[in-house]
């Protein structure tokens, strides 16, 4: 009786206090070490192929989820577009090497895809010169003026990126003029600010022209070097599907999320959009690419290296630096920029940020821009291990919120975590099971997740 009241009284020792689910975890924690530990036993090159194969694997899982838990920190609910986007950031790819890819047997090309993206650049640009601009410079200049050059400007983007996406074949050449600009514009902004603290209390127009002129040689060279290496053309059509993508994320906030979320004001309604989002992009996938797999072109480091008696990619080894990298550049965004701030802010109370002054529109756009380009790198990087197909994007949609879910979903840190940790699982839990079981495990442990840690290895506080 003693011992009983004492226990209920919380007298014993700490490591007899032990909750349910705690007990639970150690067991599974154990459980999980003792059977890896018994493999590597057994086959130690055939462990490190299997732990390197979760990592590469985690990696993409990792990307979607970062940017899943970007869009749900900041808005509280779940964008079903981005298993669309991760999508389109692979089939971006093949649609501007597909004869690369196929070694000159099928070439896509529509002249209905190349107007609809275009259309969608043309907007973004127009949005985006009307919310940066617009408001600097209309006290200074005729509206009516500024209106007819941002809608000169915005058609001329949609119609750069028309012709962009109708010229695949010579796609270094046709954004070598793209990259010779923001090359130029960002090389001008750092030696203008650097000339500014070097000549400090001298006049500003010698350090101005001295940055325009360094500028504009380093943009024109890098643009021609750029327009001189064909070989670059798969590597930019990286950055082109990732930014469509992401285009196409910040219109569908601004141009549908947006009007519903003002009107409804429920989570629900809001996934139940996304998920036709999801569902219309897919057929239209299907539409245009049919349901066959497709491979896309190799990329660099397709030979394996043998390492510890382990065959390992270099593809595999940039894929879980883009993961690493990618979460760096994130974290540092959002803890070390005034934009992080305001994205912290409005997480915590949007009606109150709105009463502090930020424009919460623009910066949820930008949100869900940055979530969709991280959804798009994480498809294609998975479609250059594996071949593509229409329905690919609900798979990864699914892995990543899995990921988000095990890492504790809002927080940046269990974003990357829970990636690398479900991709181990998977490729270990494998180890002496059919591949097709791979899926079969990521739901078990989603189960154990949402019935006995909900919040997640690292909960957001």
């Amino acid at each position: 009786m003693l011992r009983r009241d004492r226990a209920s009284e919380g007298l014993l020792p700490a490591p007899f206090q032990l909750s349910g689910t705690q007990v639970l975890a150690a067991v599974l924690t154990v459980a999980a070490v003792g059977y890896i530990s018994w493999k590597i036993s057994q086959s130690a090159d055939q462990a490190l192929q299997f732990a390197f194969n979760g990592l590469a694997v985690g990696a993409v899982y990792a990307l979607l989820a970062m940017g899943f838990t970007l869009v749900y920190s900041t808005v509280w609910f779940f964008d079903l577009y981005y298993g669309a986007a991760a999508a389109l950031g692979a089939y971006g790819v093949f649609y501007l090497r597909s004869q690369e890819a196929t070694f000159g047997r099928y070439e896509v090309s529509s002249v209905y895809v190349n107007v609809v993206f275009a259309a969608v650049a043309a907007g973004v640009v127009a949005w985006a010169l009307h919310v940066g601009l617009y408001p600097r410079l209309r006290t200074r200049f005729n509206r009516t003026a500024l209106l007819a050059l941002g809608g000169l400007l915005a058609a001329g983007a949609g119609a750069y990126t028309g012709f962009v996406l109708a010229y695949p074949g010579v796609l270094n050449v046709m954004l070598s003029p793209a990259i010779g600009l923001l090359v130029a514009i960002a090389a001008g902004w750092v030696l203008y600010r650097g000339s500014r603290h070097i000549l400090a209390g001298t006049s500003s127009v010698p350090s101005r022209v001295l940055a325009t002129a360094a500028a504009a040689v380093l943009g024109a060279y890098c643009g021609l070097l750029v327009a001189n290496a064909p070989g670059a053309s798969l590597y930019l059509s990286w950055g082109v599907s990732c930014l469509l993508a992401g285009a196409v994320g910040l219109a569908l906030y601004r141009g549908l999320y947006l009007r519903m979320r003002e009107r409804a004001r429920s989570p629900l309604v809001m996934l139940v959009a996304s998920l036709g989002v999801l569902l219309a992009l897919t057929a239209f996938t299907t539409i245009v690419f049919q349901s066959a797999p497709r491979p896309l072109p190799e990329a660099f480091g397709s030979d394996p290296w043998t390492v510890g008696g382990a065959s390992i990619k270099g593809f595999s080894v940039f894929t879980i630096g883009v993961a690493c990298a990618g979460f760096i550049a994130l974290l540092l965004l959002l803890k070390k920029t005034s934009f992080g701030k305001a994205v912290r802010a409005i997480g915590d109370d949007e009606e109150v940020s709105k009463v502090v002054g930020i424009n919460t529109t623009v910066v949820i756009a930008i949100v869900f821009f940055i979530g969709a380009v991280y959804a798009a790198l994480a498809g294609l990087l998975s479609g250059h291990d594996t071949a593509i197909q229409p329905r690919m994007g609900l798979l990864l949609l699914l892995k990543g919120w899995i990921a988000s879910v095990v890492g504790g979903i809002g927080n940046l840190y269990g974003a990357i975590v829970g990636g690398f940790l479900l991709g181990m699982v998977e490729q270990f839990g494998i180890w002496d099971l059919a591949g097709e079981w791979r899926d079969a495990i990521s739901f078990i442990l989603l189960i154990l997740f949402l019935s006995f840690w909900p919040k997640g290895l690292l909960p957001r506080k």
